[in-house]
């Protein structure tokens, strides 16, 4: 069965494309038009997501694709030297399908892409989606099973081929259901029997077609060996000898095919039903895994470290011209295009290596951060990353500022940025390095109302376990360490005074709330406050710091409200009326005392006027996933919801008279569906609104004629 799918709807198809817009843009990023005279484009980050998969069509030098492992797939746009997003059209409710098990292309066919989606498989199924104009529509195929696009080893194999001898036969090896075939281009799929003993939620991790024999097929059974079929996979048997824990294979166009695979204890060789270990001599690791053949020369190939190595220097990537015989490591020079980027991230933790089949010596390699591209591939090869139109990054926190920078943001694995100006030029350096303390993930930013250059982050490092915070006295510019704070606690938001920059309140993971009275050098227990919820990956905005009253925070957690009003000594309860929402945000308006607006979801969205004490629903919010308020100069407010409005669609929506009338703003083909976790508008334009997400970056939409 065939299913079309669009957004906010099961039955129409939906197209990708840039319509015309104007592509020049520094970052990358895509302006989409939207309702309501507003446009919608990303904020320029440069990339910093994991590229799981580059595919490269034997046949036509402009079809080339990524597949990443939170933020979709995309493809490269040769003249314009971007990529476009391939997946962004797909909805909240399907935002599990933005993580990209595997991709395929058609050999013969180079307008057929076919892509196996899904994140967890923990959450809804996955399924696979095929395009016959090179990503511009998509339909949904009829295979719903777990896939783990981000889960465990999930830079390894190709799960999904296609048959170079017949386009109509598919395979995709699955976690947890074994192989699946098609025999008629993917409308229908069939079980087929698979001895191999796989590792439970690994699974059958590549299928790899012989090109060289019709009928041949080699997969990796992940924990058991890998395996051939000789009739294009409906009969299987296990390679004697072959390694347990392969990653990835690679078949030689040679007189002789010889069949190469990366493992979990070097590289291997098969030819002539032998065996050979070709491992590269002095290993940093045993562990291989991005592997690659040279279409021009079958001789010569290329393999990576599985994942990151450190072994003093950046030899990562090793070239043999002889089949294995021999290897020489590969030391980059390194030509960075995004500002923030360092040398050290080429060949970080590596998923996939491919040489060009249309361009000698021209490589294409993905890693943790992004793509990198060398033309001249060799013992001195320079390489450069190519990150437009990539925007991977998962969101933690964003701020702006009434004057200054307009947008600071909390990120996932690079710390975060302060975007000084243009919103589509790539920041100049993240916060931590030069600039103060470097956190791999920033959780949280708070600013003083009152003097909005005094800020405080919180943040850690998932790597080591170990967190901490800072404050800036320049509006982000430069950043200085807490003096102290218990760095295996690991902090989740942060509010500051109104009127006391010194004075801070920092909630904990699973923890007692803390206070600071003299930004970070000494902390207290906040009494009369629940224990925080578990982090990192929480979404929920519970703290905030009252605009006007200095002394004034509240927190809201499973249906209480809190509130201080000795500057955050303690906490009492203002309301218990409220209804419980795990999915929540708190806000308080600028200039108003004691005002707060509270969102719960499918609850709504309610407003207090009396610091907690009672609310009242904004009747016409139904769904309130995220919501946002911009002061603006005659001393109303612009109120910004996603979610859902009586009457109205699910989607973004503005409001200049409290939630009384609304219009829809959103772009009905780009609906922000990427886990959106927050949102935040700007305090320098008031039309300006700002949505980050769970691996697609910061969207910001504003009203065309600014």
């Amino acid at each position: 069965m065939l299913v079309a799918l669009g957004v906010g709807a099961a039955n129409r198809q939906v197209a990708n494309g840039s319509d015309g817009v104007d592509s020049g843009l520094r970052g990358g990023a895509l302006p989409v038009r939207g309702q309501s005279d507003y446009v919608w484009s990303s904020v320029a980050l440069g990339g910093g997501g994991y590229v799981t998969g580059v595919y490269l069509h034997p046949r036509d030098r402009d079809s080339i694709y990524i597949k990443t492992d939170v933020g979709g797939a995309y493809r490269w746009l040769p003249r314009e030297q971007r990529w476009l997003p391939l997946t962004n059209w797909l909805p909240r409710s399907l935002a599990n399908h933005y993580g990209c098990e595997s991709l395929a292309l058609d050999p013969q066919n180079p307008d057929l892409v076919y892509l196996a989606a899904g994140k967890f498989l923990f959450r809804d199924n996955g399924t696979i989606y095929k395009s016959s104009d090179r990503g511009s529509t998509w339909t949904k195929l009829d295979l719903d099973l777990p896939m783990g696009g981000n889960e465990e080893l999930r830079w390894v194999g190709e799960r999904l081929a296609v048959d170079p001898f017949d386009s109509r036969v598919l395979l995709f090896g699955s976690r947890r259901d074994g192989l699946w075939r098609s025999r008629d281009a993917g409308a229908n799929w069939q079980s087929v029997p698979f001895p191999g003993n796989v590792q439970s939620d690994i699974g059958i991790t590549e299928v790899a077609f012989d090109p060289n024999l019709t009928g041949r097929v080699f997969a990796i059974a992940y924990g058991d060996g890998i395996y051939r079929s000789d009739d294009r996979g409906l009969t299987w048997q296990r390679l004697s000898g072959s390694p347990r824990r392969a990653h990835r294979l690679a078949i030689a166009s040679s007189p002789t095919p010889i069949l190469y695979a990366t493992h979990a204890k070097g590289v291997a060789r098969y030819r002539d039903r032998v065996w050979t270990d070709i491992t590269p001599p002095d290993p940093a690791t045993p562990a291989f895994n991005a592997l690659a053949i040279d279409p021009f020369a079958p001789d010569r190939l290329l393999v990576v470290y599985d994942q990151y190595h450190d072994r003093g220097d950046n030899r990562r990537v090793f070239l043999s011209e002889n089949r294995g015989e021999s290897w020489q490591a590969i030391v980059p020079q390194v030509d960075l295009q995004v500002p923030w980027w360092n040398e050290a991230a080429w060949a970080d933790a590596a998923a996939a290596i491919a040489f060009d089949p249309h361009v000698r010596d021209r490589v294409w390699l993905t890693d943790w951060s992004g793509v990198w591209q060398t033309t001249s591939i060799g013992e001195d090869s320079t390489w450069r990353n190519l990150s437009r139109g990539h925007e991977e990054l998962v969101t933690f926190a964003l701020l702006s500022l009434p004057r200054g920078a307009e947008l600071l943001c909390g990120v996932a694995d690079a710390d975060g940025f302060r975007h000084e100006s243009d919103l589509a030029q790539y920041p100049r350096r993240s916060f931590g390095g030069e600039a103060g303390p470097w956190f791999q993930d920033t959780y949280s930013l708070a600013a003083c109302e009152t003097e909005p250059e005094r800020l405080a982050r919180v943040g850690g490092n998932r790597y080591n376990s170990t967190f901490g915070g800072a404050t800036s006295d320049d509006g982000g510019k430069t950043w200085q360490a807490f003096a102290e704070f218990p760095t295996d606690r690991m902090p989740l938001r942060v509010a500051v005074s109104a009127s006391n920059p010194d004075l801070l309140v920092v909630t904990l993971s699973r923890g007692t709330a803390l206070r600071s009275p003299d930004r970070g050098r000494t902390w207290t227990a906040v009494q009369g406050l629940p224990r925080g919820d578990r982090g990192p990956w929480y979404w929920a905005q519970s703290l905030a710091a009252d605009k006007q009253l200095g002394n004034t925070f509240y927190y809201y957690a499973r249906g209480t409200l809190y509130r201080s009003d000795d500057g955050g000594n303690s906490f009492a309860i203002a309301n218990t009326s409220l209804p419980a929402a795990n999915w929540h945000a708190i806000e308080t308006t600028p200039g108003r005392a004691g005002e707060l607006w509270l969102s719960l979801g499918d609850a709504g969205l309610l407003c207090s006027g009396d610091r907690g004490s009672t609310f009242e629903p904004i009747r016409s919010v139904k769904r309130a996933h995220l919501f946002a308020i911009a002061p603006r100069s005659d001393g109303r407010v612009f109120l910004y919801v996603y979610g859902e409005i009586a009457g109205m669609e699910a989607g973004i929506f503005r409001s200049g008279d409290r939630g009384r009338t609304w219009q829809a703003i959103d772009a009905p083909r780009l609906p922000i569906g990427n886990e959106p976790n927050v949102m935040i508008a700007s305090r320098q334009r008031p039309d300006v609104v700002f949505i980050g997400t769970g691996g697609s970056g910061i969207y910001y939409g504003k009203l065309a004629f600014r």
